[in-house]
């Protein structure tokens, strides 16, 4: 099962494959993000793009409208470490849109350091877990009003070296940043398989990916040390845009249609970590995700409805 997207041999084949469809994809005005949404975008999209910097927002946001010739593109802003402004991009965008048949979930980051989000939660979990749970619970209902429907969360392999102790993983006693970057994408892939599995029969499909190691300057946030990884990082790792192709193949091909629950390699359905499908710990760190976000049991129970 394969899908190739490159811009120069694909162009007429995928010309209007996303036409009429609405997308939203987070974290990007850069790296991976980025060229998700300029692809959907070249695909005939209606994009909708959100990141924390409004200028940098709208200057995204006007370069892909030129590289794709599509002036249905348009940018939200939020910092998603930060609940509440997760609620506001969510009841922003519902304001300006009547459907949503791709929510792709991107945004994120490793923070070497130990660092709180303003809702003192620990960062890495806050932005690369939270923000994926509370968003696609508040979008939910456009969604399956939309089917059929798609929800992308871009994980990582990383995801393999985990280990998830639920009473600590929002608030480590020892914080290494690979180890909380590692946990936070172990969270996707288990938030996915479990709304996979709540989402069944509602139209609305969830699947998680690894995009590979891509060379992007994902760390320079860090300081000198971060940008110095960044140096080697860009020795070693693959092209942004070999890293938007699996998440544009799961977002885009009609190859996943009605496919759910899967994680994704090199455009490819396999194995994810033995951890990753214990349903138990699924169930467990559901329950926590909801009691930080102070989303209602009633909300919860949403997700197992076919609406």
């Amino acid at each position: 099962m394969g899908y190739d997207f490159d811009v120069a041999s694909e162009q007429t084949n995928r010309l209007g494959l996303m036409a009429g469809k609405t997308c939203l994809v987070t974290g990007a005005t850069a790296g991976i993000g980025q060229k998700i949404a300029l692809e959907l975008a070249l695909m005939g999209a209606d994009v909708v793009i959100a990141g924390r910097n409004e200028a940098k927002c709208a200057a995204v946001a006007d370069q892909i409208k030129k590289e794709s010739g599509n002036p249905a593109v348009e940018y939200l802003v939020a910092d998603l470490s930060s609940l509440d402004q997760v609620r506001r991009l969510a009841e922003e965008f519902k304001a300006r849109r009547q459907r949503l048949d791709v929510l792709v979930n991107n945004a994120g980051a490793m923070y070497l350091r130990r660092q709180n989000s303003v809702d003192g939660i620990e960062m890495t979990f806050a932005l690369n877990h939270l923000s994926y749970f509370l968003l696609t619970d508040l979008l939910l209902d456009i969604l399956k009003a939309s089917p059929p429907a798609r929800i992308v969360n871009v994980a990582s392999s990383a995801h393999k070296e985990a280990r998830l102790d639920l009473g600590h993983v929002h608030d480590p006693r020892r914080y290494l940043g690979f180890r909380a970057y590692s946990r936070s994408k172990l969270c996707n892939v288990l938030f996915t398989y479990e709304l996979a599995r709540r989402l069944e029969g509602a139209g609305v499909t969830a699947n998680s990916l690894h995009p590979g190691l891509v060379a992007t300057n994902f760390l320079n946030h860090n300081g000198p040390f971060g940008r110095f990884l960044n140096f080697f990082l860009r020795l070693r790792g693959i092209s942004i845009e070999a890293g938007a192709l699996t998440p544009v193949y799961a977002a885009s091909s009609p190859d996943m249609e009605g496919v759910s629950g899967k994680y994704l390699e090199k455009q490819q359905a396999v194995r994810s970590s033995k951890r990753s499908y214990d349903e138990s710990l699924a169930r467990g760190l559901w329950e926590l995700s909801a009691s930080l976000t102070g989303i209602r049991s009633a909300a919860q129970e949403s997700f197992s409805s076919s609406g």
